[in-house]
């Protein structure tokens, strides 16, 4: 096991002028399990080749443990990576594919068998050994792959959206499984995804980017509930928090008839370059249906989306004169019924502000 540390480190593409990844300073501690994610394009999947010496650094660079690896070839790094396609070979059975890194190791006999034999137990592979790749289901499979990698006995793991190709319900299945191999294992682990869902459910630590840019690292907790910046607060959560930009005041932000309240020091800030306006967002949990005359917010409701316990209820609101769209969570029996006028109240305190300009958190 390692730590892994991005030092500013750099990837430009040849052709291109903007970095697919620029600047990226990132420690990854000992035994953690790190997700980075974002949107296609981010620069996720190119940060993660990096480390795995598929991609050039171009400035900067990048260490597994003491070691600077940045110009070592990938199979001198210790590491061991997961695909999104499975990559194995299909003219081997399952056994081999696990074996086949220890047979080029000159591993012992016996000691490839216990290890391939260990692996399998903890993967419950045992049974399809003898079977060839195109006898399994993309489950089993994706679990080959992840045996493949763990006989190896890397210093780290990385996994490039190694479940984007199971359908719904084996993606939650096969990732609590990911998940709780590696809290056993206890190496460390680079895992890219673009679904926030993933990242927020397995990660020790999540990282953000957008752009090549990192945008935040922390908690899955800590992103939920102090987004450093509108990007931040809009891709982590789903539904997506409700993000508009509206009409300051001394009091806060003007929502139609509603107004959020805001520091004294945010609407300075907000301020701060001569701005009128401000972003104002809630999630859609944090909210209340109230009555007319508790100043809550009047929302047309175009859809309900029935979820059993839950409801999530989606309508819209003219904010200086443009229809604005907003989705909140209500109890399922006492959701509104389509054409309804409900009235809207995010809970006190559980509003977030951002610059209307740089999109910063005030």
């Amino acid at each position: 096991m390692a730590t892994v540390r991005y030092d500013r480190a750099t990837r430009t593409y040849p052709g291109t002028t903007r970095p697919a990844v620029d600047r990226l300073d990132l420690e990854v501690g000992d035994g953690e399990f790190l997700v980075l994610v974002g949107p296609s394009g981010s620069g996720k999947s190119t940060a993660l080749r990096m480390l795995a010496g598929l991609e050039e650094v171009d400035q900067g660079a990048i260490f597994i443990g003491a070691r600077n690896v940045t110009k070592l070839p990938p199979k001198d790094r210790d590491i061991a990576m997961v695909f999104q396609n499975y990559a194995l070979y299909p003219h081997m059975t399952v056994f081999d594919n696990m074996a086949f890194a220890l047979r080029l190791r000159k591993t012992p006999k016996q000691a490839i068998h216990t290890q391939v034999g260990n692996t399998a137990a903890m993967l419950q592979l045992e049974q399809f050994l003898a079977r060839k790749p195109k006898a399994l289901s993309g489950g089993q499979r994706q679990r080959v792959a992840m045996g493949r990698a763990i006989v190896r006995e890397p210093q780290v793991f990385l996994m490039d959206e190694p479940l984007s190709n199971l359908d719904a319900k084996l993606r939650v299945q096969t990732r609590s499984q990911i998940a709780a191999l590696q809290a056993t294992l206890g190496t460390t682990t680079v895992y890219v995804t673009h679904d926030q869902v993933e990242a927020m459910t397995m990660g020790h630590r999540v990282a953000v980017l957008d752009n090549g840019v990192l945008q935040q690292v922390g908690t899955p907790r800590e992103l939920y509930d102090r987004p450093v910046n509108v990007f931040v607060a809009g891709f982590i959560g789903s539904p997506s928090m409700n993000i508009k930009t509206v009409p300051l005041t001394e009091a806060g932000g003007v929502f139609a008839e509603m107004i959020l309240p805001l520091t004294r020091e945010q609407v300075e800030a907000a301020r701060g370059d001569g701005n009128s306006h401000v972003q104002v967002g809630f999630r859609p949990e944090n909210t209340d249906l109230v009555g007319p005359e508790e100043g809550g917010m009047p929302i047309h409701v175009d859809l309900v989306e029935e979820l059993g316990s839950d409801a999530y209820v989606y309508g819209t609101v003219a904010l200086e004169g443009q229809d604005e769209r907003f989705v909140v969570r209500v109890e399922s029996r006492n959701a509104p019924k389509f054409g309804d006028i409900v009235y809207v109240k995010p809970r006190v305190g559980a509003h977030h502000a951002f610059h209307a300009i740089s999109g910063e958190r005030l």
